[in-house]
């Protein structure tokens, strides 16, 4: 009698693309420490994060990772992880600190930083401002008034005359709807403002400075690859039949995305989430309008090469309230928060019973592809703009076990099938051409301050000490075979 055949799961390999990169990020705030040594001073998240209540536990980032004294060990990690690059970014504070002339010790800093990663054969890639306003600076108005925009070129063109000829890659911002909105209308983030007004200049001059900036970069080296990054989101109607649930939609995507990449790709702001903001607040648009100079826009639509995009979560979003709404992912401390949505009455977040992470952010990586495909079709693709993940990880509630081990199960998951997620992108036409996880180490969470970690390397707060956890090592291997081992169901064998 013939065996009876037995089903089992085998794998297959679905590469990446030739020159796909796999990369690691950080940020300067985050993970450096040594705030007031070598010249630094005072940034707005220093400030910040000794107001009474901003910050989870009075967290800050004095010590931060220690990365300013740790930094060969860090990209001796980088280099055992296989990165083909590592994204990072310059504090302000340390190169012109109060935003004043230059300090040559922060930039030696960024030098021996660069010159290590060259070493390690890693690319280099220079985030330029990633919130860590000099708190001078906001004291004369921040990102509120265009002064700022002219400082942040100059800023900007001198770290470009200490690492152009080292550095290929440069993104002008990080997030600007974080350093605008959720900083200057809804009180969550440095400087912790709330005013409709403030937000909407900020993110003005926030793009004007990154229009200017990649503007003088360009005229001094063609051969400088230029970027900015946003974070953006699919914004889904929990019902898509019912109007007031797609106008909640249309409304998130608009404050979210569109009111950056219109600017950016079209050379205007949404007309109608301008509309719907002077329908709440009238006098920010008027400030807009006149804050808003002739050639501004033309400026900040200036062409790029690369478009980095940070994916964490969705938003799904109805007109009418969850009998049973989700938690909300803001840190829970003791200061009040402002919507960061100008236009948000009528807006209701909805529960659809997706996995979350401890940040209680909702875990979509087929989220991740309709995104990239949606960029690249409505801006990228004809502006001859290249897409790369630069931003995209989970917080999960981590136990080092008794053989000191994180077998952090969960985010392993989690950074495979947003992997496989941003491959379905490529291989579908979009040209998305490399990853980034966040983040690299474990380290200060803004308003969460060190509650939640996001790192695939674990770092001891008390110590310093780094611990490479599962997911390290399982990209690692995917770094090394350059290709992801998917199931493939069905493969029938006789034993």
């Amino acid at each position: 009698m013939s065996p009876i055949p037995q089903e089992e799961t085998a794998t297959m390999l679905r590469t990446f693309p030739d020159g796909f990169l796999f990369g690691a990020a950080t940020a300067a705030y985050q993970i450096e420490g040594a705030a007031f040594e070598d010249g630094r001073r005072a940034s707005i998240w220093d400030a910040y994060c000794r107001v009474p209540g901003a910050v989870i536990n009075a967290d800050n980032g004095d010590v931060a990772c220690d990365h300013y004294h740790r930094y060969r060990d860090d990209v001796a990690l980088m280099k055992d992880l296989g990165l083909d690059t590592y994204r990072f970014s310059v504090s302000w504070s340390r190169v012109r600190p109060d935003g004043g002339p230059i300090n040559p010790k922060g930039l030696d800093f960024y030098k021996r930083l660069v010159d290590e990663l060259g070493d390690a054969g890693i690319i280099p890639w220079l985030t330029l401002y990633h919130w860590d306003l000099p708190q001078a600076l906001q004291e004369r108005g921040g990102w509120t008034v265009r002064e700022t925009s002219d400082l942040f070129t100059e800023y900007a063109l001198d770290v470009h005359d200490a690492l152009g000829d080292r550095v290929v890659n440069w993104t002008t911002l990080n997030e600007p709807w974080c350093s605008s909105f959720l900083s200057y209308t809804a009180g969550i983030h440095a400087p912790g403002h709330y005013s409709v007004t403030e937000g909407v200049l900020a993110a003005h001059h926030l793009l004007l400075g990154h229009g200017q900036t990649v503007r003088e970069l360009r005229a001094r080296d063609a051969s400088l690859r230029l970027g900015i990054t946003l974070n953006l989101t699919g914004a889904e109607p929990a019902d898509p039949t019912r109007p007031s649930d797609l106008d909640a939609a249309r409304r998130i995507d608009g404050q979210f995305n569109r009111w950056f990449l219109d600017p950016i790709f079209r050379g205007a702001y949404p007309a109608d989430i301008v509309e719907d903001i002077r329908s709440v607040d009238a006098a920010a648009i008027e400030a807009l309008a006149a804050a808003t100079q002739p050639g501004d826009l033309d400026v900040i639509a200036t062409p790029l090469d690369a478009l980095g995009v940070n994916y964490y979560h969705n938003e799904f979003v109805g007109g009418e309230p969850d009998p049973t709404p989700p938690t909300p992912g803001d840190a829970p401390t003791d200061r009040h928060a402002e919507s960061p949505f100008p236009s948000h009455e009528g807006i209701h977040w909805h529960e659809r019973g997706l996995p979350r992470t401890s940040m209680h952010w909702e875990v979509q990586p087929e989220g991740l592809t309709a995104l990239l495909e949606r960029v690249w079709a409505d801006y990228a693709e004809r502006a001859g703009t290249a897409l790369y993940v630069t931003e995209n990880g989970a917080a999960f509630d981590d136990v080092v076990e008794e053989d000191g081990e994180v077998r952090d199960l969960e985010r392993t998951d989690f950074l495979r099938r947003h992997l496989a997620a941003t491959l379905d992108a490529a291989e579908g036409g979009v040209d998305v051409r490399g990853y980034f996880y966040w983040s690299l180490l474990d380290n200060f969470e803004w308003a969460w301050g060190y509650e939640k970690r996001f790192g695939i390397v674990r770092v001891d707060y008390d110590t310093g000490e780094r611990s490479p956890k599962a997911s390290a090592r399982e990209y690692r291997r995917l770094i090394a075979q350059r290709a992801i081992d998917v199931p493939r169901a069905g493969v029938v064998t006789h034993p």
